[in-house]
């Protein structure tokens, strides 16, 4: 994990030695005939500077939102798990607290806020790297036309990296939160160190988590983007400048919001096949096979709720970060 992570951010300071080259003038003043360039075509130029603070967003969108719906977490893997024994959310959080104590419902909670600091880096930090990548190869009028598959284009891209980050993590974590008590120590460090009773640790569940987060993030920024798009468009139609902070970050959650349903309900299945995996021997393909169709379902109620409010969080999150250093939309107020 950590040498992929090194080896993104030497990627992208390599990048930014290019950038910093061309950018007094990119960014100063177009050049007469020079050809399009993505990274330039925004109110706030897209430089690595501006990709890695980006990346800090992410860490703090998706590190404290994961945190924060923990117990949520700890109740659904459960639900997934074993749904003969927990049977909806209230019975489930009231099943653990019975038998763990209110202790029992913040079980991977370290896990969680590594795991998923480091996904979040990249997954909202090489986005935009990546958006701006494929605008590029298509070029301007392509990069209008086709602009919801570069939006797809993107997510898909950063996800695959941003997972590969996540995945030790998420492991230990499902573990923690899925063992019968007493059986698997409940702290970080005391699970690091029996990571060998872990199925397939590291990266044993790295292909059941691209099956999961892959399509989950190209819904979470597609459909953020469309419905955002949408608002602007049809309901807030005065110039953008003209709004306050707190109205387009209001904007931001509510789209986010809705963009997390749709991500709950597309991820759900892989998540299902996750889960148990934490504590199974078989290949996802076997779980899936055993599980049949009606059953990769348990606990989706629970993570829509967890999710469509995780989203639209983290988006809120994401860009009040954003604005609070100068990259948010410009506004009169």
């Amino acid at each position: 994990m950590l040498l992929s992570i090194s080896n993104i951010l030497l990627f992208l300071n390599i990048h930014a030695f290019i950038q910093r080259r061309i950018i007094a003038t990119s960014a100063a003043a177009p050049v007469p005939g020079a050809k399009w360039d993505s990274r330039f075509s925004h109110d706030h130029p897209h430089t690595t500077d501006y990709y890695l603070t980006c990346c800090m967003g992410g860490v703090l969108s998706c590190g404290l939102t994961h945190l924060a719906v923990t117990p949520l977490d700890v109740a659904k893997c459960n639900m997934q798990v074993d749904p003969t024994k927990y049977k909806g959310l209230s019975g489930t959080i009231s099943t653990i607290m019975k038998e763990e104590g209110m202790g029992g419902l913040l079980k991977g909670w370290l896990p969680t806020l590594l795991g998923y600091s480091a996904q979040g880096c990249f997954k909202f930090g090489l986005y935009e790297y990546f958006k701006d990548f494929y605008a590029n190869l298509a070029g301007e009028e392509n990069s209008k036309k086709y602009q919801g598959m570069i939006w797809l284009a993107g997510s898909a891209s950063a996800e695959f990296f941003a997972d590969v980050a996540l995945c030790p993590l998420e492991m230990i974590k499902v573990k923690v939160q899925t063992s019968t008590p007493g059986t698997f120590p409940t702290g970080f460090f005391a699970a690091l160190g029996r990571t060998s009773e872990i199925n397939k640790f590291p990266f044993g569940s790295v292909v059941p988590l691209w099956s999961r987060q892959i399509p989950y993030t190209m819904a979470k920024f597609f459909f953020f983007e469309k419905v955002k798009q949408m608002f602007y468009l049809h309901v807030f139609t005065e110039p953008k400048e003209t709004y306050t902070k707190a109205t387009h970050l209001g904007i931001t959650f509510a789209s986010g919001y809705i963009a997390g349903v749709a991500c709950a309900i597309v991820s759900h299945p892989a998540d299902t096949v996750v889960s148990k995996m934490s504590k199974s021997t078989k290949s996802a393909g076997e779980i899936l096979s055993e599980l049949g169709f009606s059953g990769i379902w348990g606990g989706l109620g629970t993570r829509i709720i967890m999710i469509g409010t995780l989203t639209g969080l983290q988006w809120w999150i994401y860009d009040s970060f954003k604005t609070a250093v100068g990259l948010g939309i410009k506004t009169k107020h």
